[in-house]
């Protein structure tokens, strides 16, 4: 009797969590990832599978905020996908000089190098080459120093006791130092990697600290031939890529001080792929044809459609998988509105969330194999938008795909939705159009507008928990797509393509604004949110395909017209953007309006229950078109 009324009780209970939407919470939204252990601060969770099967997480930690004394290295192992931790061990312990920022890497052989920053010399303040430091000195000292590593032979179970220094040699950004290079400026969080046997370590050189902490950086890479065969890692040699006296910079002539965070890829003809951060508004990237030694000029980061990639100072990935394909992460907004700021050092630090992951696959060019880049799809998000995410590394196991990430409090693993990265990767083929979660399909057949249609149900995006005692309010991540196919004889404000309130103005519509764009607007009585597409897309007498997607997890809205994602172009740094997060419902009346005040012809509507990806919308454009 005792069992089967728990048993009953158990039932009840998942019932009523299915009920509340628990088990169907949004996998994007941080909070559902497995926390990784810290001690506070937590910065880059990095990760390889060692040799007995465990995930070894190496973590830069500490009990204080980024850069304060006591920060250092620890490193522990999952066995279930970083549900659980087991062996936590101190690289370097939490009393001793600052150690920071490591990566790793293992060896065939088993062997696992751990990579990072340490200030040898318990140096505690540096010059600073301009304000705000008021003395003229940096007190923050976990940027300089020595590169250094341990290494272990039971898979992270123990580490060296030996510190072994990586000589780093002097390019003209050193010497150009308060300190003419005698004291090195740098850090890293690129991932290291291996090619035709030889060991391959990014670094990011920096010219000196002021506004923005970094005020000049280029990258740079370690290369040791025999790190990986040499039985005592102490012997190993090494040499500092590329050739000559200047590291991996932004684009002659239009490019800002500041690149960094370099992080490499190898394709499969053995070309190098490198793409990093600046504060210009957007990524750059540039590949390498003899394994690091010399580079192409560098160039802002594009997609397949050759638009510019936009992205602020932040980490921006790229990961190669085991299936041949790459993944990118980045934020998708900055443009001029970041190169153009007064302060572009410190704001371009803001605004990374949510992440978006690009897709990628190779193609051939004269120079070597390529990446061709996809439209994006947004990977994570917090609830908070000043939340700031960054720092990933990508896993696979079994087939699976984890991404980690830190907010500098809390680090973060994540399984990827198998979906999302389908459509990715076959975004470029993709020529079907989505029926999943169709609920109205209009076509039309010369009714004459405008024309009335009842209106389907839509998703509740905000609503009362009724399982807490102070039933307080709770998200939902529902959402909803409106396609539509129109021609605008005249792009004149105030038309309405669809209109779907009631007679309080409950509801949402989609209008022509006065900058002569398209935007939707939601009301729920008490809330109204809106959101239009990137100007100069509408051009009148021509048919155009608009996808508006209301994603109730992250609270966006994002506009595809005629296959093209919007990111804001010229006229804002934003092409996405966030509705407020108490707004009800978009529900309105039950019919809706096509074509009021319409100065042209709308020749199908479709709606959706649910967010489309970027991907499915790209695909229904291409269906339309076939």
């Amino acid at each position: 009797m005792f069992l089967n009324f728990r048993k009953t009780h158990l039932i009840l209970g998942l019932w009523i969590l299915l009920q509340q939407g628990v088990y169907g919470q949004d996998g994007r939204n941080l909070t559902t990832g497995s926390i990784i252990p810290d001690e506070t601060y937590s910065d880059q969770p990095y990760i390889v599978k060692t040799n007995d099967g465990a995930w070894l997480c190496v973590l830069t930690t500490g009990s204080g905020h980024e850069g304060a004394s006591g920060q250092h290295i620890i490193t522990q192992r999952s066995f279930d996908q970083g549900k659980t931790w087991v062996d936590k061990r101190e690289v370097e312990p939490a009393d001793g000089p600052e150690a920071s920022y490591a990566v790793l890497l293992k060896a065939p052989s088993g062997r696992v190098f751990v990579f990072y920053n340490h200030n040898t010399d318990n140096i505690r303040a540096v010059k600073a080459d301009n304000p705000p430091y008021k003395d003229g000195l940096v007190k923050r000292v976990d940027s300089q120093g020595y590169f250094v590593f341990k290494y272990s032979d039971d898979n992270g179970k123990t580490w060296s006791p030996q510190r072994i220094r990586i000589p780093i040699r002097n390019f003209e950004i050193d010497r150009k130092n308060p300190y003419g290079g005698t004291i090195q400026y740098f850090w890293n969080v690129g991932r290291a990697f291996t090619y035709q046997g030889a060991a391959f370590v990014p670094v990011h050189k920096v010219g000196g600290f002021g506004v923005g902490f970094f005020t000049s950086s280029e990258g740079a890479l370690l290369r040791s031939p025999d790190l990986l065969s040499v039985s005592d890692p102490t012997k190993a040699t090494w040499n500092t890529l590329p050739d000559g006296d200047i590291g991996l910079r932004t684009p002659d002539k239009v490019g800002g001080p500041i690149a960094e965070e370099q992080n490499f890829v190898v394709l499969s003809d053995g070309s190098f792929y490198c793409v990093y951060r600046t504060i210009d508004g957007h990524p750059v990237y540039t590949y390498s044809r003899d394994g690091g030694h010399t580079w192409e000029s560098p160039q802002y980061l594009r997609y397949d459609n050759a638009r510019l990639v936009k992205h602020p100072r932040a980490a921006n990935f790229a990961w190669k998988c085991e299936n041949g394909k790459y993944l990118y992460w980045f934020h998708n907004h900055g443009g001029r509105f970041i190169r153009e700021h007064p302060d572009r050092r410190n704001m371009a630090y803001e605004d990374r969330n949510p992440a978006w992951l690009m897709g990628g696959i190779e193609a051939d060019s004269p120079k070597g194999k390529i990446i061709r880049w996809t439209q994006p799809e947004i990977l994570l998000y917090d609830d908070d938008p000043l939340i700031r995410m960054s720092y990933p590394d990508l896993i696979e196991e079994k087939g699976d795909y984890y991404i980690t990430e830190t907010q500098k409090d809390i680090a973060r693993i994540h399984k990827i939705d198998h979906k999302l990265l389908a459509g990715l990767w076959e975004q470029f083929d993709n020529r079907t159009r989505t029926k999943e979660g169709l609920v109205l399909d209009w076509v039309y057949q010369k009714e004459g507008l405008p024309h009335t249609l009842a209106a389907p149900t839509l998703p509740v995006f905000y609503k009362r928990d009724t399982q807490k005692l102070e039933q307080p309010g709770m998200n939902v991540p529902n959402g909803f797509t409106v396609d539509l196919v129109f021609t605008l004889n005249k792009a004149t404000p105030n038309q309405i393509l669809v209109d779907a309130r009631d007679s309080q103005g409950k509801g949402w519509y989609v209008q022509i604004t006065p900058q002569k764009t398209v935007e939707l607007v939601m009301n729920d009585g008490r809330t109204q949110s809106s959101w239009a597409c990137d100007e100069g897309l509408l051009t009148e007498n021509q048919p155009h395909y608009l996808s508006i997607i209301v994603d109730g997890g992250p609270k966006v809205v994002a506009f595809v017209v005629d296959g093209l994602l919007n990111d804001g172009g010229e006229t804002r740094q934003f092409g996405w953007g966030r509705f407020s997060p108490y707004l009800k419902s978009a529900a309105g009346a039950s019919h809706l309006t096509v074509g009021k005040k319409l100065t042209g012809t709308i020749s199908q509507l479709s709606i959706y229950n649910r967010a489309l990806t970027i991907s499915e919308a790209i695909g229904n454009y291409r269906a339309y078109k076939r």
